[in-house]
């Protein structure tokens, strides 16, 4: 379906293209996103940054996500949570390991400077895909509290289950495609590499 993330990032800058200069507010959720969002950012003429979240992962499958938090410690649970043996112990330790997280990857991402505030702004949130969509509702929900004019999430692909939970935290959603047989996001991408911490850094330092 997508070529490679700059390809699904072009497609998306295409569809997002009525806000071309108006200031918009670009922030990627680390890692995959940050190289589209700096496609997208340029495109629009936009200013780009990062919103920090980190999903809680599920006891003995790390790449299923029960959950996410936020840098404020918001924590959204999935209702199924309980049926993948996540306990309240559990989800607390899960918790404080992706805190620390955090807060070592703000240090890495804004270092001589503090995140750019979205009050008042255009905000457009950016991820190379939804799957259970966790990191998204926090990012939303974090973002939602410090009053932006207005909050757009975009992103290539997502299940349609999922575009119906964050839409009710964005006022606008802009997905390309909603296949409803959706098991990866790296499914609906020819070329789905890892971005490292040192491209993220790399690419904020010369936004």
């Amino acid at each position: 379906m997508f070529r490679d993330r700059l390809d699904a990032a072009h497609q998306l800058a295409d569809r997002l293209r009525s806000y071309r200069g108006k200031h918009a507010l670009i922030l990627a959720i680390p890692r995959g996103a940050v190289p589209m969002a700096k496609v997208i950012a340029d495109a629009l003429g936009g200013e780009l940054d990062v919103v920090l979240v980190r999903k809680l992962r599920a006891p003995q499958q790390p790449e299923l996500a029960i959950g996410s938090v936020d840098e404020s410690g918001w924590t959204y649970l999935a209702d199924y949570a309980r049926a993948y043996g996540a306990s309240a112990d559990y989800i607390e330790a899960e918790k404080r390991e992706q805190l620390a997280t955090l807060r070592q990857r703000r240090a890495q991402c804004t270092p001589i400077r503090p995140p750019i505030s979205p009050a008042g702004r255009i905000v457009i949130v950016i991820d190379d895909g939804l799957a259970t969509g966790a990191t998204m509702i926090s990012a939303l929900h974090g973002l939602r509290a410090m009053k932006p004019a207005k909050l757009i999430c975009a992103v290539p692909v997502a299940p349609p289950d999922t575009l119906a939970k964050v839409a009710d935290l964005a006022d606008e959603v802009v997905c390309l495609e909603a296949p409803d047989f959706f098991q990866a996001v790296g499914q609906f991408y020819r070329y789905f590499p890892q971005v490292d911490d040192d491209e993220v850094i790399e690419i904020l330092r010369h936004a």
